[in-house]
């Protein structure tokens, strides 16, 4: 017997195509906007963060049970007007047609012009994850709307009163032609990769962008991919310990680690790892005193994530790692309200270890030691490409070692995750923690199409290259042959 068709899927699948072909409506009807319309659009989603930032924050703390709010106001709610501001500063510079050289050169003499011009993609979907679902959400955004482009956001259902907040508050501020908003499950999600986008941006896990990427391929429709990975912390000889310590476990504790950027596991010289431990212990002690009601740390965001952490630390018990705990009031985690998991080192990890094949999103952090900065190259070299990398020390000969010898997203040199903060840099992953990249410039270049323009010059003077192929033809063909 067939199984029934849930009707409000197929209604969100319909309303769907109904809002892709709306906006691909007007924007062939409108045109590009131009850049008063951009900047209005910005500035509108400024307002939006700033007149809801308070209901934003308590949707975000009510979706992970317990999410520091300090740590949202500057995450999701600055770290989402930032990108939005930068593009609305910098928008008109953007937008100018880009001269470029004309080829051979002596055209350009006789009038030819060569220019690059920047014209909006049309309908981008964004389809944006739950661990930053405000900020991951508008940065994206930023991006199109400076680019001329109109959107369709999926946001994640995880978060299910985030997403239905920013589906209310969008709608406030814009109409359905400019900006629209989809919530569902996992259902939606593979319906919305599957719409005839001029653009999709996806952000999330390796495992779901390959469904992503094979639905979008049915229509071929560019993708920007941004994953995660294994995002290793290489310690130099020449580091200090207590200061790397308190960045590196203020990377890995925020957000409890759910972070694409986290730094996933540590490689330090085997007579660094105990200094390194203890600094580690008297950073956590620093910054949470208390961990089980502190307002501070945040929690898992549901019991599958939670298990799946936990699950990684018993695997790595049971396989002979020795596990460090770090609980500085000695709390029992036994009996919590939330789902909270003291930051814990992991010491001797090993390769068969599912903490050392899988991305942990979690505050869970693997320590590994090397002999010489060649071996710990190969040992960053021997999985996949991450999506970040970051170096500890003071030795340039080490930092331009790892720089130009290993592959990754970005590179955060002597702090972790700093450089996705920096709007004047790219951030994409390579391989599979991911493809394309945005924010700032190169966000706006992302969901552009650059459109090359050549312009003939008036006169005849390349009549000699058309048949019939006579002697001033041969001599200039000759010409170009030489080395």
């Amino acid at each position: 017997m067939n199984k029934p068709v849930d009707p409000s899927i197929e209604q969100t699948k319909a309303q769907m195509r109904a809002l892709i072909d709306l906006q691909k409506r007007a924007n062939i009807a409108k045109g590009p906007p131009d850049a008063r319309l951009r900047k209005d659009r910005l500035t509108r989603c400024i307002d939006l963060l700033l007149t809801h930032r308070e209901e934003f924050i308590e949707a975000m703390n009510a979706d992970f049970g317990a999410r520091s709010r300090d740590m949202s106001m500057l995450t999701d709610i600055v770290g989402a007007i930032n990108p939005l501001k930068a593009a609305r500063a910098q928008l008109e510079g953007w937008m100018k047609p880009q001269t470029r050289k004309v080829t051979p050169a002596p055209l350009a003499l006789f009038g030819a012009r060569a220019e690059v011009r920047y014209q909006p993609k049309g309908v981008v979907g964004i389809i944006s994850p739950w661990n930053f679902p405000v900020q991951l959400s508008f940065d994206a955004i930023a991006g199109a709307f400076a680019a001329g482009n109109r959107v369709m956001l999926k946001p994640s259902e995880f978060t299910p009163a985030t997403s239905a907040l920013m589906a209310q508050t969008l709608d406030l501020y814009f109409d359905e032609d400019e900006i629209a908003v989809v919530v569902g499950g996992a259902d939606v999600g593979a319906a919305f990769a599957g719409l005839p986008f001029d653009h999709l941006i996806f952000t999330g896990a390796t495992s779901v962008a390959r469904h992503v990427m094979t639905a979008a391929a049915q229509n071929l429709t560019p993708v920007t991919l941004e994953l995660g990975g294994k995002s290793p912390v290489v310690i130099g000889r020449s580091a200090d310990l207590e200061k790397t310590a308190a960045r590196v476990m203020n990377g890995k504790t925020m957000n409890a680690g759910q972070i694409c950027l986290a730094p996933d596991y540590v490689l330090a010289p085997r007579e660094s790892v105990d200094g390194f431990v203890n600094a580690t212990k008297a950073a956590v002690a620093k910054m949470y005193p208390t961990i089980k009601d502190n307002g501070d740390y945040t929690a898992m965001i549901n019991q599958r994530h939670y298990d799946r952490v936990r699950g990684l630390i018993s695997d790595a018990k049971a396989k002979g790692a020795q596990i460090v705990e770090i609980n500085p009031a000695n709390e029992d985690f036994s009996q919590q309200e939330h789902r909270k998991i003291p930051p814990t080192l992991i010491l001797g990890a090993t390769d068969d270890m599912s903490v050392m094949q899988e991305e942990i999103f979690g505050p869970v952090l693997p320590i590994r030691t090397y002999t010489a900065i060649e071996d710990a190259i190969r040992q960053v070299n021997a999985g996949p490409r991450p999506l970040a990398l970051y170096y500890f020390g003071d030795d340039s000969a080490e930092s331009e070692a790892l720089l130009s010898r290993t592959h990754s997203g970005g590179v955060t040199i002597n702090d972790v995750i700093f450089h996705v903060t920096q709007d004047d840099l790219p951030f994409g992953g390579v391989g599979p923690s991911g493809m394309g990249a945005y924010h700032g410039h190169r966000g706006f270049l992302e969901f552009s199409h650059e459109k090359a323009v050549y312009r003939q010059m008036s006169g005849e003077l390349l009549a000699m290259m058309r048949p019939p192929y006579g002697a001033t033809f041969k001599k200039q063909v000759d010409g170009r042959l030489k080395p």
